[in-house]
């Protein structure tokens, strides 16, 4: 198989705090090797990516419209759907597991969706008590327990 791809999920509006948060997330993802998908516009997306991309890993978006230059500067591979909100089913099945910080109802889905498929969540700040999914502290505890939650080579969920 190949490079362990991560999901890095939230809303396009967050706080200065939620933005340093998925930056760092980001970057810790692609020290490790890993690859990160979000849906590819502002906010914790663009955070995420930019982090990444600062570590030199890569950043795929999944967007919701039509034009792959709708992508924030930091998407290494934009991924133009034109499909809105049910880009983020195409999300939780590419990631292998996601790390939500903050986020909305946007947010919630794409946790939802990956839970029913039976793979890890990890929130930060982000649908505290939310059956199944585990809550860590910061950056680097949610990239350590979601890596540590992934299924060894030839496990499947």
């Amino acid at each position: 198989m190949g490079r362990t791809i991560i999901g890095v999920i939230g809303a396009g509006e967050v706080s200065a705090a939620g933005y340093e948060t998925a930056r760092q997330v980001g970057r810790l993802l692609a020290e490790r090797g890993v690859v990160v998908v979000c849906g590819g516009l502002a906010g914790v997306m663009e955070a995420a990516c930019r982090g990444c991309r600062e570590a030199g890993g890569d950043a795929i978006g999944i967007l919701p419209g039509a034009d792959a230059e709708a992508a924030n500067p930091y998407v290494s591979l934009a991924i133009a759907t034109n499909m809105g909100h049910a880009r983020n089913v195409i999300i939780a099945h590419t990631a292998q597991a996601l790390i939500a910080v903050e986020g909305a109802f946007g947010t919630l889905s794409e946790m939802a969706i990956a839970l029913k498929l039976g793979r890890p969540v990890v929130a930060l700040n982000s649908w505290p008590g939310l059956t199944g999914v585990v809550e860590a502290g910061s950056a680097a505890e949610a990239v350590d327990r979601v890596l540590q939650l992934l299924p060894s080579p030839g496990e499947s969920r």
